[in-house]
């Protein structure tokens, strides 16, 4: 399960390169900031429930953010 939380790190670290080079640098900040908390909790050994629960969470989190973002920051298209 470390593993994979540093496998996440991997793509967050390729999506905030490919949003850097787009100038898209609130979002490349984001992703950086992700990267470095996935590699670095992959490399603290923690049991798999620990990581099953900390990447619930981290998807909870992540899902509500964006719902808020959608729905009550960019408004209405209308």
């Amino acid at each position: 399960m470390a593993r994979m939380f540093r496998v996440l790190g991997f793509w967050t670290l390729v999506i905030a390169l490919m949003a850097f080079a787009g100038h898209m640098t609130e979002m490349a900040l984001l992703f950086f900031i992700q990267t470095v908390v996935f590699v670095l909790l992959g490399y603290l050994n923690f049991s798999e429930k620990t990581y099953l629960l900390m990447f619930w969470a981290y998807m909870f989190i992540s899902f509500v953010g964006f719902t808020y973002w959608t729905v009550f920051v960019m408004g209405n298209p209308f």
